[in-house]
């Protein structure tokens, strides 16, 4: 009859019980192990084929084994049997741990750096105030952008993808324009193609990419 349990994971690597033999001399009691237990319940002792009692025949101080008792002259007599024992440590490349590997809301707030935490709690300034004509970038993707005396914007085109925002501010006395270069460039809530438009004085307005070629643009723009 085929098996018809859980499959068994062939990559899976078993490491064997660890042992250590040593010769008495019916004088010496204590014995230098090869790995530290972390307590006499976790290795068995055996002399002469006899086993010892963890509670009285010996004691555990790191790797060395003591006997109350020195145990009889004889050519590897006393054995020792680890039952329980590190391993190894299990390292995990940082290249193996992909977004596959986690799940969906697994990473929580608390477990992001200060750096992406500020990013999520405010809206980062793109670089100095632009105090002459600027062009979008990339780089000021969900970024906000202050727009000082004698600056201006311009929206390039087939430069952004759907989803992008940036943010102005218009931290003058007056007005100030924002060109369109992008094929498309609506204000929000109206139906008109927009070449150019103007940012109110003190004024806030959010750019919406719909596409590379399509943008709406919202706020205290007319």
């Amino acid at each position: 009859m085929a098996y018809v349990g859980t499959p068994i994971d062939t990559t899976n690597q078993f490491q064997s019980l660890q042992g250590k033999r040593f010769s008495g001399d019916a004088s010496t009691t204590a014995f230098t192990l090869d790995v530290a237990p972390s307590s006499v319940f976790d290795i068995e002792v055996f002399v002469e084929n006899v086993r010892q009692d963890p509670n009285s025949a010996y004691s555990l101080s790191g790797t060395t084994l003591t006997f109350s008792a020195a145990p009889s002259s004889g050519t590897n007599n006393i054995y020792v049997i680890h039952q329980a024992k590190a391993v190894g440590t299990i390292e995990v490349l940082d290249s193996a741990i992909t977004t596959a590997k986690i799940n969906d809301n697994a990473v929580s707030f608390a477990k992001l750096d200060s750096t992406h935490q500020s990013f999520i709690q405010s809206i980062p300034q793109s670089g100095s105030a632009k105090t002459s004509s600027y062009t979008l970038t990339t780089s000021d993707i969900g970024s906000f952008i202050e727009v000082g005396s004698s600056g201006a914007i311009t929206i390039p085109n087939s430069t952004f993808s759907a989803g992008n925002a940036i943010s102005l501010f218009n931290n003058t006395t007056g007005n100030i324009t924002i060109t369109c270069s992008i094929t498309t460039a609506y204000i929000a809530g109206a139906n008109t193609d927009e070449s150019s438009v103007t940012l109110a004085t003190r004024g806030v307005a959010t750019i919406l990419f719909i596409s590379g070629t399509v943008c709406a643009i919202s706020g205290n723009v007319s």
